[in-house]
């Protein structure tokens, strides 16, 4: 993983919201709904949506459209990625 990607990921994770939609996911074991989210966060669905797209254009989540609705999945081979280029700032 190149710096400019950890960037995005590490600007993506920067905010609470989004945070909490991960471990929504990761706590229902994936995947998780559109309608699941607004029940998890106290926010407008305008402003639901502009973090699903943050997440999702960085790649941390993936979406899938199902008929009308659209289900969410973490993306673990980034997540795993970005934990390795993480650890190898850290001084041995």
């Amino acid at each position: 993983m190149n710096a400019k990607k950890a960037e995005k990921i590490s600007k993506a994770l920067g905010d609470p919201n989004r945070l909490i939609i991960i471990q929504e996911i990761r706590k229902k074991g994936d995947p998780l709904y559109c309608c699941d989210i607004d029940n998890v966060l106290n926010l407008a669905q305008p402003s639901i949506c502009h973090h699903m797209k943050l997440l999702t254009d960085t790649e941390i989540v993936i979406s899938e459209k199902q008929g009308r609705n659209v289900r969410y999945t973490l993306n673990d081979k980034l997540l795993d990625e970005y934990i390795d280029f993480l650890k190898c700032l850290k001084k041995d």
